[in-house]
């Protein structure tokens, strides 16, 4: 029998002298939890992380040392991610041996996406665009970085206002917690939506986008908030669409009455219980389509009742055309 098990990916963080802390702290404590969250789901782990350096020992931006540190490898598995971080100061200096090591070694990087990807925080960017990693790519960095980052490579199209952008297989980030918002979405992708909401609420942290990057998968739609209830409440509904929910059998999973939840869910989530329902539905329905499923079968994976369900659906939130014409003209809201 063949092993569906996916393979795991590497993740190496580059660190240099002056690293910043929080650049690479917070997206490895976001690994971690996603890590912890898969195994608490019956998932096998899915990010085994590297820290590596041109050193053994760095010191790090607020002079405490990190030890330990493995060399800069000579090769690298598949997947892989390599992850550069900033440093502290207005300008990345690049002179010192253990910098000038590093960007020998990314030098020898070909990211391919699936396969290598280079994601960056804050100034990690300016350290890949003095790479050549950056040319003919779409990127950003921390604002006070922007100016360094295109006199670095004038052949990078640097982003301004953007919380982060994926251009292929290189990620980059405007800084600092930004970190955390892209390694949320590289979860989201890798693992499940449900994984990230849950990562980005043990963290306690809100999800976020910047305006211009792709929308949100549906099932991270009216979870930007913080309470614990409404959450358990979401990932019960978004794990189970097809159970045959009410407001009462959510208000259970809450532990409150049924009109608290109702309030909970307008306050928090901007939106009623049953209408979340409808959207998650809907959600899944497509996601069965796009695979092959015709709209019976779709329907009754998705938790509706008939087909007219879903149809009726499919139109109340704005979708194009038909179900049985597919979902390619559906369009967010």
């Amino acid at each position: 029998m063949q092993d569906t098990t996916p393979s795991p990916i590497h993740v190496y963080f580059a660190l240099l002298p002056g690293s910043l802390v929080l650049d690479w702290a917070g997206p490895a404590e976001a690994l971690r939890i996603a890590n912890q969250t898969l195994v608490a789901l019956g998932q096998p782990e899915r990010f085994v992380q590297h820290f590596v350096s041109p050193t053994p020992e760095s010191m790090s931006s607020v002079g405490v040392a990190v030890t330990g540190l493995a060399p800069l490898p000579d090769t690298l598995p598949s997947p892989a991610w390599v992850v550069l971080v900033g440093l502290a100061g207005h300008h990345i200096d690049v002179s010192g041996a253990e910098a000038q090591a590093l960007l020998h070694w990314l030098r020898g990087l070909r990211p391919v996406a699936g396969q290598l990807e280079l994601v960056t925080v804050c100034a990690g960017a300016v350290l890949a665009a003095h790479a050549g990693l950056l040319t003919g790519r779409r990127a950003t960095t921390h604002h006070l970085h922007l100016d360094e980052l295109a006199l670095v490579d004038p052949r990078c199209d640097v982003a301004a206002n953007r919380v982060f952008v994926a251009d292929g297989p290189i990620y980059t980030s405007a800084g600092v917690t930004t970190g955390i918002d892209l390694l949320l979405h590289r979860i989201s992708d890798i693992c499940s939506p449900t994984v990230a909401v849950q990562v980005a609420q043990a963290m306690v942290i809100g999800l976020r986008r910047g305006p211009d990057d792709p929308q949100f998968s549906p099932f991270l739609h009216h979870r930007n908030h913080m309470h614990p209830a409404l959450h358990r409440v979401q990932d019960a509904v978004g794990q189970q669409p097809q159970a045959d929910w009410s407001v009462p059998q959510m208000a259970e999973v809450a532990h409150t009455s049924p009109r608290h939840l109702t309030r909970l869910f307008l306050e928090h989530a901007g939106i009623a219980p049953l209408q979340y329902l409808r959207r998650i539905r809907l959600a899944t329905a497509e996601a069965a389509l796009r695979s092959g499923q015709n709209v019976t079968q779709a329907a009754l994976m998705a938790g509706f009742s008939s087909d007219t369900q879903l149809r009726r659906a499919w139109h109340q939130f704005g979708r194009g055309g038909t179900p049985s014409q597919g979902t390619g003209r559906a369009r967010a809201h």
